[in-house]
């Protein structure tokens, strides 16, 4: 009998260059992808601006005779607003290339402010696709200091509109020329935030190995991404300084984003951002916590894809995915407790935000079908944390 093979097709990846201190021929990094660029944004996360750790970078390109403008009015999640202000930042500058430093919403906003900023429209004009994206836009590159969201190789962009709602920009013309994976900017991520990072990434290459459009191109980056973040995360929570620890996580978050680049998430990431859609929360913890509580569930009809996936992270079943990753979490110290906000809000609530339309692609894609009890039942089970 002849067996017909899985049609599928990936995406592009950026230039990645991986190893610790990379970070420090940022200059260069800079010449090959804009060559003769002589002024440069860079987009950094404004905590990492406070403590110095954005100084090195600048003083490298300005050693190099580059002109550094800075934007980095960036805390909390990206906001519409932030990416126009980052956009409007390169072009008073007549920035030749922008630099994204920091964690998922310091890449987003570079992200989009780059590939925007030459064509002048705002970030709404282009929110869910409404307006196909400019091509031309500045070279970037991207530094993660945080090995959760792999936006470094993601061409979702995700961001609060104007009246607060999580909104997207997809695009190849997100993407930057290259990304620079350096473990030593990770090393000052404190242990609460390496857990909710590094179980986010964790979420992200699992979705993407598990969901209805995971395909046989893009699941053993998947594999590989699972079996270096549950090599690791636990050793980079209780031993933030171990270099190989956060090396391993590092990749594994780049992983992960290649991984729901090519075939997005699930329900999790449902929850998680219609959490997002009611009051502030880490991205990080929502998603880990909309894992644990739908796990089991996702499962339980497995076609093989969660027993591939359990396989990596050295199981032996998918039945032993949910016990032993609610241990992962409990080893970590994550807190099964939803912010004070929350307080304000029932099940119902949260139950029409994960039925909003922007939510939909998330819950379609879930390996089984999302029944309306079904999402009562997870909003419920959510809110109880509250």
């Amino acid at each position: 009998m002849t067996v017909t093979p899985t049609p599928f097709s990936l995406n592009a990846v950026p230039e990645i260059h991986f190893s610790a201190g990379r970070s420090r021929r940022l200059a260069d990094d800079v010449q090959a992808v804009a060559p003769g660029a002589g002024k440069v944004l860079l987009v950094a996360d404004g905590a990492l601006v406070e403590l110095g750790s954005a100084a090195p970078m600048v003083r490298n390109l300005e050693e190099s005779g580059a002109t550094v403008g800075l934007y980095a009015d960036i805390a909390g999640e990206p906001k519409a607003a932030q990416i126009d202000a980052a956009a409007e930042a390169a072009r008073r500058l007549g920035a030749g290339a922008v630099v994204a430093l920091g964690g998922g919403s310091a890449l987003d906003i570079g992200k989009v402010a780059a590939a925007i900023a030459p064509a002048g429209k705002d970030a709404m004009h282009y929110a869910l696709a409404a307006q196909p994206l400019p091509a031309g836009g500045l070279p970037a590159i991207c530094l993660p200091t945080t090995a959760g969201t792999g936006s470094e190789l993601s061409a979702t962009n995700i961001f609060s509109g104007p009246a607060g709602k999580k909104l997207w920009i997809w695009g190849q013309e997100t993407k930057p020329r290259r990304v620079i994976l350096d473990p030593e900017l990770t090393l000052s991520l404190p242990p609460q935030l390496t857990a909710w990072t590094g179980l986010d990434a964790f979420v992200h290459a699992l979705e993407a190995c598990t969901n209805r459009h995971a395909n046989p191109g893009n699941s053993p980056t998947c594999h590989k991404a699972l079996a270096l973040i549950a090599g690791a995360l636990e050793t980079a929570v209780r031993r933030p300084g171990d270099l190989a620890a956060r090396g391993d996580m590092l990749l594994g978050s780049a992983f992960a984003g290649i991984g729901i680049d090519n075939c997005g998430t699930a329900v999790a990431h449902n929850i998680s951002h219609a959490l997002a859609g009611l009051a502030p929360i880490h991205h990080g913890l929502a998603t880990a916590l909309g894992l644990e509580i739908t796990l089991a569930w996702s499962a339980a009809e497995d076609d093989g894809c969660f027993a591939a996936a359990a396989r990596a992270c050295g199981l032996t079943s998918a039945e032993d995915l949910p016990g032993w990753y609610s241990g992962l979490m409990t080893r970590c110290g994550v807190a099964r407790r939803l912010p004070e906000a929350f307080r304000s809000f029932d099940a119902a609530a949260l139950a029409a935000e994960m039925r909003a339309a922007e939510n939909q692609p998330m819950r379609l894609a879930s390996a089984r079908e999302v029944t309306e009890a079904d999402i009562d039942r997870f909003a419920g089970a959510m809110m109880a944390l509250a």
